[in-house]
Formats: C-alpha cells, sequence, structure tokens
C-alpha cells in the first residue's frame, strides 16, 4: 500500500490487482477549505464588519451614492471569498473524486458547475 499526496489531499492507494478502496481525507470529512479555514473566518468576519457598517449608513442618512459604493465593495468581497471557496473545492473534493474515478466525478464537475453558474447569476 502506497501514500502519495494527490491535489493537496492525502490518497491512499491498494497495491495494484487488490480490490482495496481508496481512502483520502475528503472520505474523513476534510474539506477542502479546512486549512484555510482560520484566515477564512476571519474574512467572514472583515465582510460582517462591512455589512454592520451599511447598517450603520443607513441609519445615519448616509447620501445614497456612498452607501452604493459599500455595497459594492461588500459584494466583490463575498464574490472574492466565494471564488476562493470554489477553487479550494476543485483542487481537493473534486480531485478527490478523480484520484477514485467512476462516477463520482461527473457528480462533483455537475455540482461545481452549477455552483459557478449561481455565482454568475448573481
Amino acid at each position: 500500500m502506497t501514500t502519495t499526496e494527490a491535489a493537496g489531499a492525502t490518497t491512499t492507494e491498494a497495491p495494484s490487482g487488490t480490490s482495496e478502496a481508496v481512502v483520502t481525507d475528503h472520505d474523513l470529512g476534510v474539506h477542502g477549505y479546512h486549512k484555510q479555514k482560520d484566515e477564512h473566518l476571519k474574512r467572514l468576519r472583515r465582510i460582517e464588519g462591512q455589512i454592520r457598517g451599511l447598517q450603520r449608513l443607513v441609519d445615519e442618512d448616509v447620501y445614497c451614492i456612498d452607501i452604493l459604493t459599500q455595497v459594492s465593495a461588500s459584494t466583490k468581497a463575498l464574490q472574492s471569498f466565494a471564488l476562493q471557496l470554489l477553487e479550494e473545492h476543485l483542487r481537493h473534493c473534486v480531485a478527490d473524486a478523480a484520484v477514485k474515478g467512476g462516477g463520482e466525478i461527473d457528480e462533483k464537475v455537475e455540482e461545481a458547475t452549477k455552483a459557478i453558474a449561481r455565482l454568475l447569476r448573481t
């Protein structure tokens, strides 16, 4: 049995000719964003602060265009976060499915495609 690194995921492969299943960290419930979890939470707290700032601007009757500028900044921050999460999904979950082979890769690619479509609609 060998252990390799594939797209950031630890993969244990059975020796050729055996029917032993391939086990990856994805199987153990580890998501692609796990290694950057603290960074992501920090980023989301910053975005949360931007949203609270929007509430304050409205409460203080700030000029509409100034509020819209802040809405745009908050939207871009969320989009940037979403793209980073999507990249991690592709590198981890989709790569994991590719290592395993079979129909799971098609399912993960379709899932990612639908997520991209949702992001494009926003």
